[in-house]
């Protein structure tokens, strides 16, 4: 099993950031039962896993968080755990009675990990907003986009999983190592705006360094130079190079044919990178994404070719380090990172909610009575 084995977590039921910590966590060989909306629970087919890649890998419980005795389950369930995940707006897990105050007095080696947008605290604290917003405010945002046109949202990678859930799982881990030699838990305040500026962080060097310029894509790795970009090929398709090193820029100028070309001598000249980069790209347009392949595959260029989603499981170098799986005939990623001994592994396809309730409750010292009670009130499903 993973390195997080014998760790429990509890996770209260969210969207994005939350749910992929949760992963990590399980993925890694942590017991993470994930707290369901009793609401939600309808039909279950174990035999038809629901469809989420970032909910596998835990057990659930359907539990009705306005129902005081659905509140008692989840202290009780706190009792054992060593970490509790949630991503509510500042103040909910407080009017529903599961603060940090109450869950650390049930439990003092409690890790609280909060995840939220802007903070706990702070003028943007109860405001709505999404990955977008966050990484605007911190500053992320502006400067990714080509010159002269507008900033260009990476997906939701930098805010809601980069700066949001994978550093809540580093905080927790962290928080959770620090229990153990104290015996004092703690709440970890995770905020997406706070992780998306610290991503930043060699930017801001590089800026205070003068060597990055304020206006988007006329830097070294804004797809400002000619030697760091995506171009596109005869058929329509991509390929991405980043050859930054001298020996790697020699290696894509020989490659290329244009080796023989004197301008392209002088790699870091800026104010030659618009001809250059016109010029490079009419050259790649002469041939076929796979054709590039055939030339640069595995080579010193820092080459390769861009993928779809649909693509890049099948790329050999993925197949060869098993970078996917399929489960429950979903293909997605394996965990991440590797482990020489404590292997890291996914522990099952996604849950419906609640499919675990009985046994959960089990686990935590109900009897068959009392769970009967429980489900006749209300206060699980």
């Amino acid at each position: 099993m993973g390195p997080l084995q014998g760790i429990r977590v509890i996770e209260l039921q969210g969207i994005g950031p939350g749910p992929f910590c949760g992963m990590m966590l399980s993925d890694m060989g942590a017991e993470v039962i994930r707290i369901d909306r009793a609401g939600n629970v309808s039909g279950i087919d174990s035999d038809n896993p629901p469809i989420d890649v970032l909910a596998r890998g835990r057990s659930s419980i359907g539990v009705d968080l306005k129902n005081p005795e659905g509140v008692e389950v989840v202290l009780r369930l706190i009792e054992t755990a060593d970490a509790l995940i949630e991503g509510f707006r500042p103040g909910v897990m407080e009017r529903l009675g599961l603060g940090p105050e109450e869950c650390l007095a049930r439990n003092p080696r409690l890790v609280f990990g909060r995840m939220t947008g802007w903070g706990q605290e702070g003028p943007y604290a109860m405001a709505a907003g999404h990955d977008i917003n966050y990484i605007a405010l911190a500053g992320a945002l502006e400067p990714i986009g080509r010159q002269g046109e507008a900033p260009v949202p990476p997906l939701n990678l930098v805010g809601d999983f980069g700066g949001g859930g994978m550093l809540l799982a580093f905080g927790v881990v962290c928080a959770v190592v620090e229990a153990q030699r104290s015996g004092q838990g703690q709440v970890v305040d995770a905020a997406m705006i706070d992780g998306a500026a610290s991503l930043m962080a060699m930017f801001h060097s590089m800026r205070a360094l003068g060597i990055w310029n304020d206006e988007r894509g006329t830097n070294l790795l804004d797809t400002g130079s000619h030697f760091y970009d995506v171009y596109e090929c005869a058929d329509g398709r991509y390929i991405s190079i980043g050859s930054i090193e001298p020996q790697f820029y020699s290696e894509l100028l020989r490659l290329t044919g244009l080796d023989q070309e004197e301008d392209f001598a002088s790699q870091m000249v800026r104010t030659s990178w618009p001809d250059l980069k016109e010029r490079i790209t009419a050259v790649f347009m002469t041939k076929t994404r796979d054709e590039w392949c055939e030339i640069m595959d595995a080579t010193d260029v820092c080459f390769a070719p861009v993928l779809t989603l649909a693509e890049a499981p099948d790329h050999p170098h993925n197949r060869h380090r098993e970078v996917f799986t399929e489960v429950a005939g979903v293909t997605q990623p394996n965990p991440s990172p590797r482990f020489s001994r404590t292997q890291e592994t996914i522990q099952g396809p996604p849950a419906h909610p609640g499919q675990h309730t009985d046994e959960v409750l089990r686990s935590a010292g109900y009897d068959p009575d009392d769970i009967v009670k429980l489900r006749d009130v209300g206060a699980v499903a």
